[in-house]
């Protein structure tokens, strides 16, 4: 599944200049728990701000929420996800920035993807990545074998056909598929060379 699949597509936006009680008046009436800042000009960033910015920036200091500005405690720039991206970078992303959600965005504010979403709406359980890059990797290995044997091993074609099948092979070991000692195509281009010995001792 993408992120456009089960994004949240009613988008809730703030401007920079609004009060953090205001904010928070529209979190609490929307049942929201982030707004995304709008840009002021076609130029500029998107921005975002959490419930988590205005407990740690502006609750814990005492701070008063109707003369503190959403621009004075948003994230800006702020991470964006876009809508073609598999949910499992998606998960992998926020792992690695720490981030709980995030717009999509192409071209536009399309939507709003969360952790929630990811739980919630997305296919790994029924089916993991793992089995996907399994099938995948297998028809990338025959497609692979069958440019090579009719355009031959060392043509353009069977060379990206088989840089498709490296990438594919590694991206399911990162996904715990065992590493096998040798990858598909150091097996296959042994299978040349015995093919050849076998050949060329039947000549002799």
């Amino acid at each position: 599944m993408r992120a456009k699949e089960i994004m949240t597509q009613d988008v809730v936006t703030v401007k920079g200049s609004a009060t953090v009680a205001e904010a928070v008046r529209l979190m609490r009436l929307r049942g929201l728990r982030s707004l995304i800042v709008e840009p002021r000009t076609p130029e500029d960033a998107y921005g975002i701000v959490t419930e988590t910015d205005i407990a740690a920036k502006v609750v814990a200091y005492g701070k008063d929420p109707q003369d503190t500005y959403i621009y004075e405690i948003m994230t800006k720039p702020c991470i964006v996800v876009n809508p073609d991206l598999g949910i499992e970078y998606v998960a992998r992303l926020f792992a690695n920035t720490g981030i709980w959600r995030a717009p999509v965005i192409q071209g536009e504010l399309l939507g709003v993807i969360s952790v929630t979403d990811i739980i919630t709406k997305g296919d790994f359980t029924e089916t993991p990545k793992i089995h996907f890059l399994k099938k995948e990797l297998h028809k990338a290995i025959s497609n692979a074998r069958s440019i090579a044997a009719s355009m031959g091993e060392d043509s353009l074609e069977a060379i990206e056909a088989w840089e498709t099948v490296d990438e594919i092979e590694a991206e399911a070991c990162f996904h715990g598929m065992p590493k096998l000692d040798r990858s598909s195509r150091e097996q296959f281009a042994d299978n040349g060379v015995a093919n050849e010995l076998v050949t060329a001792g039947s000549q002799q």
